[in-house]
């Protein structure tokens, strides 16, 4: 991609309205575009890196077993009022014309429910797990840490289905497995743990994910040496015991939570009719859990974590592009443009996803640009380096310089992850 010509550009100063420094960034980076408070649109560049986390996201449900579908946004307040949760003040609801309200959904339990009582009739249909990457709407009453506290914003949700509480725990773990990957494989695996909450009337506990950040909400408390973490709303004696560690040992930290696994029970089965007959012919209810993640709020975490006073910096993974090209010729037609254009050529053949800063600007403001979009290897092209066939590479995260033939250049692999 030419950045002369990629619909998106960057701004020197973040909106004043603008508290969170993930929104800050992402705004003047040109990632996103604010809309209103908690309602960001996604531009080129913040789709590409959007579309890099639910990539990752779908691999990881896939490899469990779940299924990806999509289901409607507007929901039936039917299903809802059958679990007493359709009078909550998170919804968005608005009025038909045609008589009646519809509520714009925030999770899918429901409607999940009632899709897979369609489809269950015997033991023999368990278990099975679906799932879909969705646009949720929550009316939060305060929308201030800019994409990770959204009313508009995606979200990954599955749901596990099970003949018993035995396979639907075994189910959950390799759930938590499965979250503990995503989280590794977008750079923040090594400050997120898993957190110990409230497991509500179904469940001892439910796990969290939550992340070490000052920007976050919760208070966790930290285990170290058993590589968890417990949810301040349930920290006592007890849970404790439980987990086999001493108070002594916790680290009091703030964390933004990026994930969520519930132990559903017969929560939502019973209320709507799913159930399934056993192989004595009695019927029985299905067992569900649930497991959440928002892409959105993910995105923004990594931003929260890994920026620093430049810009953003991402990890390979979830960066937009691999290589940010950038030439420093002063006019069109001469040696520095030749040689740019010709290794960006090569780039494209080797299948490197490579920005390539082609704009007529001086070198300090591609340089300062180049820090804020935060991709991770710049190499630049100047004369030295078209006179000599040697480039300089540098890598965003750490700032280390390395000098590159076009041959390395052309046989490193920069888009691992």
């Amino acid at each position: 991609m030419r950045q002369s010509r990629i619909f998106t550009r960057t701004r020197r100063e973040a909106p004043a309205d603008e508290v969170s420094k993930n929104a800050r960034l992402l705004v003047r980076a040109g990632f996103v575009h604010k809309e209103m408070a908690g309602v960001y649109s996604y531009l080129p560049l913040g789709l590409r890196t959007l579309g890099k986390i639910v990539g990752i996201i779908r691999e990881e449900m896939d490899a469990i077993g779940g299924q990806e579908l999509v289901m409607s946004s507007l929901q039936d307040p039917e299903i809802w009022k059958a679990t007493d949760r359709w009078e909550q003040d998170v919804w968005f609801k608005t009025s038909l014309k045609a008589g009646g309200d519809i509520g714009f959904g925030w999770t899918q339990e429901e409607a999940i429910t009632r899709i897979a009582s369609q489809q269950v009739s015997s033991y023999r249909d368990l278990p099975f797990a679906a799932y879909q990457i969705q646009t949720k709407f929550r009316n939060e009453e305060r929308a201030k840490s800019g994409i990770m506290r959204g009313r508009e914003f995606l979200m990954k949700d599955l749901y596990s289905f099970h003949a018993s509480q035995e396979d639907l725990d075994a189910f959950y773990e390799r759930a938590k497995d499965a979250y503990a990957r995503v989280f590794a494989r977008v750079g923040i695996g090594a400050q997120t743990f898993v957190t110990f909450a409230s497991g509500g009337a179904f469940s001892k506990y439910s796990h969290e994910f939550q992340t070490l950040s000052s920007a976050g909400e919760d208070t966790i408390y930290v285990s170290r040496e058993k590589g968890l973490a417990i949810n301040s709303e349930v920290l006592n004696d007890d849970v404790l015991a439980d987990l086999g560690v001493s108070r002594d040992t916790l680290e009091e930290q703030t964390a933004i939570e990026v994930g969520n696994i519930f132990k559903l029970g017969t929560r939502f089965s019973e209320p709507l009719g799913l159930s399934y007959k056993d192989e004595f012919g009695a019927a029985k209810p299905v067992v569900m859990g649930c497991y959440g993640i928002g892409p959105t709020r993910l995105m923004g975490t990594i931003v929260e974590l890994l920026s620093d006073e430049k810009g953003l910096v991402w990890p390979k993974s979830v960066a937009p592009f691999a290589v940010h090209l950038v030439s420093l010729a002063r006019d069109a037609g001469d040696e520095v443009a030749r040689a740019s254009d010709a290794l960006y050529e090569d780039l494209q053949k080797a299948g490197v996803e490579s920005l390539y800063d082609d704009r007529d600007l001086r070198a300090g403001e591609k340089f300062a640009d180049g820090d804020l979009l935060g991709i991770p290897t710049r190499i630049v092209v100047g004369k030295d380096a078209a006179a000599t066939g040697t480039f300089e590479a540098v890598d965003r995260a750490t700032g280390v310089v390395s000098k590159l033939s076009r041959e390395d250049i052309l046989k490193s692999n920069f888009n691992t992850k």
